[in-house]
């Protein structure tokens, strides 16, 4: 279970769904077991200069190499910014959990959440 945060000067042009909609779909190619990225944007009214940063927390396993994690940052790094419209400063960080975060689903009965194939 990936999880996202972009944090953004709000003075960028950014449809934020459709990134995680790109990021999702490049870490389920890479690696299938990934599953769903739960997905959170953060535009900051106060800020120095146009910028952001784009953190992604990924569970460690053993295939997640210092390899594929050089892989998977080249082409998230491609395809965000062909999503991005104008000049800004970009930052992109791959960070592992500890074996000590859990992650998991939390469900009530009679009530339902999206998935990967909604």
């Amino acid at each position: 279970m990936p999880h996202v945060e972009i944090k953004y000067s709000d003075n960028l042009d950014i449809d934020s769904k459709e990134v995680f909609d790109v990021i999702e779909y490049i870490i389920n190619k890479k690696d299938s077991s990934a599953g769903e990225c739960k997905s959170r944007a953060y535009a900051c009214s106060e800020y120095k200069y146009t910028h952001i940063l784009v953190t992604i927390s990924l569970l460690t396993k053993p295939h997640r190499d210092k390899e594929f994690t050089l892989k998977l940052s080249s082409e998230l790094e491609r395809a965000i910014k062909l999503h991005l419209k104008q000049s800004v400063y970009f930052s992109l960080n791959i960070e592992y959990s500890s074996a000590y975060y859990t992650t998991n689903i939390h469900r009530i009965d009679g009530d339902t959440l999206d998935d990967i194939n909604s």
